[in-house]
């Protein structure tokens, strides 16, 4: 197995893992809480369409809004998380967050929708500083070999929170579907969910405030004079690990967006809407199993071995999903959730190793990609348009090839830094 190591260390200090168990413990409570909050704000967003009258394009803009700030936040973020260091990062993140939640109220109360797009982007860019801090943060939590299987677990936690989000957040913002019915055309039901979470996060924040959590000290201070005399742009494993991250994001949300049409479809299950939609929680909820399982193989794997092998996977479901018919397109879309589990966190992972006092900017640098989950999205979309939903399946497929060569390659990349 070959890994990316350095003779620098890349976590805490050399003391034994142990040491770490009790920060890694609140550091995946805190990605089990963000993933169940920002999945509240999904189950809530339909609701919004209906109270603010939006067309579909004007929904749009509440994707564009979301991912456009992690595109305008995430390299101020870095910078912001350099400076501060993760713990005040993570705090700035989940106050910024909770001022979002706060302001859906006025938006409410004034009945705009720019206020309501304004929320949702102070919102995003809170989320956005939390992954710039979080995630190297917890890949430094222990050595580096085994940074890949943290951030797995971290992750698997977050989706667990996505997964069970939308049952409870159903329950607890729109109960039974005739006090559903009752109320879906009023904006005040929307007021107090949106409290509640801010609430929430500002508990969180209260929180981790008191938590002592320890400093990463290789990634403190100002760089050294190696570090000085190249930048991020020389790291060629990270500057690769963008575009991968980009397309990995770009094609878990673009083939998630289009499974409701496509299991529509005649010739694939010709199912209604509301029964379409309740097998998306198996592609959500593989992803979730996959990342326990990859938490675990990943102490033994390579990373980038489990990339590439993940991503081929991925190009033959895919395959199956465009040229087949019936319950066998129909599960081998399914099954891609799967593996596409580790593929978030061990990008990450690898893409920020070696990178030292840098690593803070280039997790700003990788955050960046997630503006993938927009822009993919639209050209499924001309594809589907144009040809057929089915034939649209190939605009992912390109994206897992370019992740399957960055797994294949970036060890060679590494050793270029």
């Amino acid at each position: 197995m070959s890994e990316l190591n350095t003779n620098q260390p890349f976590a805490v200090n050399e003391q034994p893992n142990k040491n770490y168990l009790f920060p890694l413990t609140a550091m995946t409570t805190l990605f089990f809480l963000w993933g169940f909050i920002t999945v509240l704000n999904d189950v809530l967003i339909p609701r919004l369409k209906g109270v603010f009258d939006l067309s579909y394009f004007e929904a749009m803009l509440i994707q564009f809004c979301f991912f456009g700030a992690y595109f305008i936040v995430s390299i101020p973020a870095g910078m912001l998380v350099k400076q501060l260091g993760y713990k005040k990062g993570i705090l700035t993140g989940l106050v910024v967050a909770s001022i979002g939640c706060l302001l859906f109220y006025p938006a409410v109360v004034v009945h705009e929708y720019w206020i309501f797009l304004s929320a949702l982007f102070v919102l995003a860019s809170g989320i956005t500083v939390l992954q710039v801090s979080a995630n190297p943060y917890v890949a430094a939590l222990g050595p580096e070999k085994t940074a890949s299987s943290r951030l797995n677990l971290a992750q698997a936690l977050n989706s667990l929170g996505t997964t069970v989000g939308p049952y409870v957040g159903g329950l607890l913002f729109f109960g039974t579907a005739g006090t559903l019915a009752a109320s879906a055309a009023t904006a005040e039901s929307v007021k107090v969910p949106y409290l509640m979470l801010a609430a929430a996060l500002l508990i969180i924040a209260i929180v981790f405030a008191f938590i002592k959590l320890p400093e990463i000290e290789s990634h403190k201070g100002e760089n050294n004079q190696r570090d000085q005399a190249r930048s991020l742009a020389q790291a060629p494993h990270l500057k690769m690990g963008v575009i991968a991250l980009f397309c990995y994001v770009g094609g878990e949300v673009a083939i998630g967006s289009f499974l409701v049409n496509y299991f529509g479809e005649a010739h694939i299950a010709g199912l209604e809407e509301h029964a379409a939609a309740t097998l998306i929680s198996y592609y959500w909820g593989g992803a979730m199993v996959g990342r326990f399982i990859g938490s675990a193989l990943l102490q033994k794997i390579a990373p980038s071995k489990a990339i590439a092998f993940n991503a081929c996977c991925v190009i033959a479901l895919l395959l199956i999903t465009i040229f087949t018919q019936g319950d066998v397109a129909l599960y081998s879309v399914l099954a891609i959730g799967l593996f596409n589990s580790i593929m978030f966190p061990t990008i990450f992972s690898v893409a920020i190793e070696r990178l030292g006092p840098l690593t803070s900017k280039g997790s700003g640098w990788l955050c960046l990609a997630i503006v993938g989950g927009a822009l993919v999205p639209l050209a499924q979309a001309l594809i589907a348009d144009t040809i057929s939903i089915q034939d649209s399946f190939f605009i992912p497929m390109i994206c897992y090839v370019f992740i399957a060569w960055y797994g294949f390659n970036v060890v060679r990349l590494a050793k270029k830094w």
